[in-house]
């Protein structure tokens, strides 16, 4: 690598989570994840992949040491991405990452020790953004999104939130891009949830490929059948995503062009606020989500 292409150390942390985020970026076919790692993200900057459970070789103590060596010699320098949710309960021993000195380190103890000093944070995932399934009533293990988190521990670095049950990889690498290009995102370039506007400033029911449909009134009985889903529990019209635009598995599919109503996956309040999911959104439903 040339010698004046700048390195951007990058630590993905995995909390409580089920991998689906990792799985979906490695899945990124343009640029695929090779392109991500190896190749110039943005001409003259490139990833230094730090720290990435799912995909490394390391385990145990050797790997424990690269947090903390990175949380102390690369302070304020190295992108944190945090995937799943933050157990906090019982002191954090909800979630255990591995043993420092024969005793747990905690999922929470270490995202506060890497927030605490990185650059900025991105939040992957739904859980991450803001606690999603692991957080749902009446959440026994206290778990919360890093925004929250950070806020419980009064730290300070910024945080970009990049929910979905997974995220797309396209709305991560984009982010990155922008980080490495323009800095972190103004305040202009985020919505009220903490998200990029560029991926999740549309409605999905506005954007809708099956939004004829529910103007001529012709809704699907069935999950799979033609017509509108909105009947059959559909959220797209309280959810915000480019979904209907950008699709997954390489842009071929998305969730109702497959036949299923869209869950509101993208949304901070999925997965209680939004079920039952295959539940009609009632007037009285959609009411709390304006008040809201």
């Amino acid at each position: 690598m040339a010698s004046n292409v700048k390195e951007i150390p990058v630590v993905w942390y995995q909390a409580a989570s089920c991998s689906g985020d990792s799985v979906s970026l490695l899945n990124s076919a343009s640029p695929n994840i090779r392109h991500t790692l190896v190749d110039e993200i943005v001409p003259g900057q490139h990833i230094n992949l730090l720290f990435q459970m799912t995909v490394m070789a390391g385990q145990g103590e050797p790997i424990i040491e690269i947090l903390e060596n990175t949380a102390k010699t690369r302070k304020g320098q190295y992108l944190l991405v945090v995937e799943g949710t933050i157990p906090t309960a019982e002191n954090g021993m909800m979630g255990v990452t591995g043993e420092k000195g024969g005793k747990p380190l905690t999922m929470a103890e270490t995202v506060a020790d890497l927030g605490r000093n990185a650059l900025a944070a991105v939040a992957v995932g739904t859980c991450a953004s803001y606690g999603g399934i692991f957080a749902g009533a009446p959440n026994p293990s206290g778990s919360m999104g890093v925004e929250a988190f950070f806020r419980s521990k009064g730290i300070k670095t910024p945080v970009i939130n990049l929910p979905g049950c997974p995220m797309h990889p396209d709305w991560f690498v984009g982010t990155v891009a922008h980080i490495l290009l323009f800095g972190f995102h103004r305040p202009e370039e985020l919505d009220d949830a903490g998200r990029p506007v560029e991926f999740y400033g549309t409605q999905v029911h506005e954007n809708c490929p099956r939004r004829p449909d529910f103007d001529a009134g012709k809704f699907a009985k069935k999950i799979g059948a033609a017509g509108c889903l909105y009947k059959l529990g559909c959220k797209g019209p309280v959810t915000y995503a480019d979904c209907p635009h950008r699709g997954f598995n390489n842009h071929t599919n998305w969730c109702i062009q497959a036949g299923s109503p869209c869950h509101g996956c993208t949304e901070p309040d999925f997965p209680d606020k939004l079920s039952p999911l295959y539940q009609k959104l009632t007037e009285e439903r959609l009411a709390r989500f304006a008040l809201t």
